[in-house]
């Protein structure tokens, strides 16, 4: 399936210089959500996962499909100041700003899902919030991996995506 064709190059957003890419016309396709469902985890044994963990905010969309379609959990890594306490929270570096992340605490199997890989920092920070809040990160996955933003690899692999530019 061309998922290509169902993403949407917005120039200059969220700043000047900044090529954003908007999902929101593969999400109205039920066949690309499909193949979404099915493909993101293809590269995983989803009998070590418990949850899949979702990145704010396009994360938490991809990730919910995936929790649903395959019977897992879902957990919330959200912006600083979002969940209830008790919660972990991890500072990084975004590639045009910083920001926080937070997690509440718990146990089990993970699999972090985020839209997109740009430079690699919201999927560090994910990884290092889910570690410090108690859980063990079996996998990461990605729609899109913008590669020439990034060499970032999980366990010495590059992260499974859908969709390479």
């Amino acid at each position: 399936m061309d998922l290509k064709a169902l993403i949407r190059d917005i120039p200059d957003f969220p700043q000047p210089g900044v090529l954003f890419r908007d999902i929101s016309p593969l999400l109205k396709d039920t066949q690309a959500l499909q193949f979404v469902a099915k493909n993101l985890v293809s590269h995983t044994d989803l009998k070590n996962v418990d949850y899949f963990a979702g990145i704010e905010s396009r994360g938490f969309i991809l990730a919910m499909l995936l929790s649903a379609h395959h019977g897992k959990g879902f957990l919330p890594i959200r912006k600083a100041g979002k969940l209830p306490p008790p919660t972990v929270k991890v500072s990084y570096d975004l590639e045009y700003g910083q920001a926080e992340v937070e997690l509440n605490p718990g146990q089990g199997r993970v699999m972090i899902i985020d839209d997109v890989l740009a430079t690699g920092g919201t999927l560090r920070a994910a990884i290092s919030v889910c570690e410090k809040a108690g859980y063990k990160v079996e996998d990461v996955g990605v729609l899109i991996d913008l590669k020439f933003l990034n060499q970032f690899r999980f366990r010495d692999r590059e992260v499974h995506s859908l969709v390479q530019y």
